[in-house]
């Protein structure tokens, strides 16, 4: 399948300026379409940060929907997973039986009422999955979502994926044969790899995702992928990593 690689810069709900800065590198080095502009960056609540966003966000969710639209898979990079909260419900929407692969060191799976931070980006899978109206749609079920290298779990995460059925992926011979969409969020290396925003000790090498994503797509069907939380002056490791999404 072609693939429509596309880097969006606008602000989400980040925090610093590195978000923008690496997702302009790595767009580069990948070849990707550049949309948009970096916004100031600042720390606002998630309510704030999804009012102000909107626009950005109902970017996102459109480059994904035009991707798929055409018969093209959306490769989509971002500073942020917020992107989420738009981008899943449009996959869903056009892929009933995908499920979504969600590579990442947090799982994101906050609502306003269990989060602490306040923060857009750790709640924004459980908005697209339903368990709060972020006002972009849901239609995702948890019981599709197939976490790996989650490691950073809030208390009221761990009671919402137990309950809801989220499942971790323990081999890749498990996605042999599925529809998937792949969320990455850079954070999932090991921040002695790739500087993270929130790091998180014991992540994955970038030989050891790049391993995981060439028998990603060659077990399964990919119709598309997200990269979020590049890292200004590690393009080259990111690049390297996520090869196999975009050959």
């Amino acid at each position: 399948m072609d693939r429509q690689v596309t880097a969006l810069l606008c602000r989400t709900s980040d925090r610093g300026p590195q978000a923008a800065q690496g997702t302009r590198e790595l767009a580069e080095l990948i070849d990707a379409r550049v949309v948009g502009s970096p916004g100031a960056p600042r720390s606002s609540s998630w309510d704030d940060d999804l009012r102000d966003s909107r626009g950005c966000l109902l970017e996102a969710g459109g480059q994904v929907d035009d991707a798929l639209d055409a018969g093209r898979a959306p490769i989509l990079l971002a500073g942020e997973c917020s992107i989420s909260v738009a981008t899943l419900p449009v996959v869903v929407r056009h892929h009933p039986d995908a499920r979504v692969l969600w590579l990442d060191a947090h799982a994101d799976f906050n609502t306003p009422a269990t989060t602490a931070s306040g923060y857009l980006g750790g709640m924004c899978l459980a908005g697209a999955c339903g368990l709060w109206d972020s006002g972009f749609g849901a239609g995702l079920d948890p019981a599709r979502v197939i976490m790996h290298g989650v490691r950073e779990l809030d208390a009221g995460e761990r009671v919402a994926l137990d309950r809801c059925g989220v499942y971790r992926l323990e081999q890749p011979v498990q996605l042999e044969g599925m529809t998937l969409f792949v969320h990455v969020d850079l954070d999932v290396l090991d921040p002695d790899v790739l500087p993270a925003s929130f790091p998180v000790p014991g992540g994955m090498s970038a030989q050891a995702l790049r391993d995981l994503l060439a028998a990603v797509v060659e077990l399964a069907t990919v119709v598309g992928a997200q990269i979020t939380s590049p890292a200004p002056g590690h393009g080259d490791v990111a690049a390297a990593a996520i090869a196999p999404l975009l050959t």
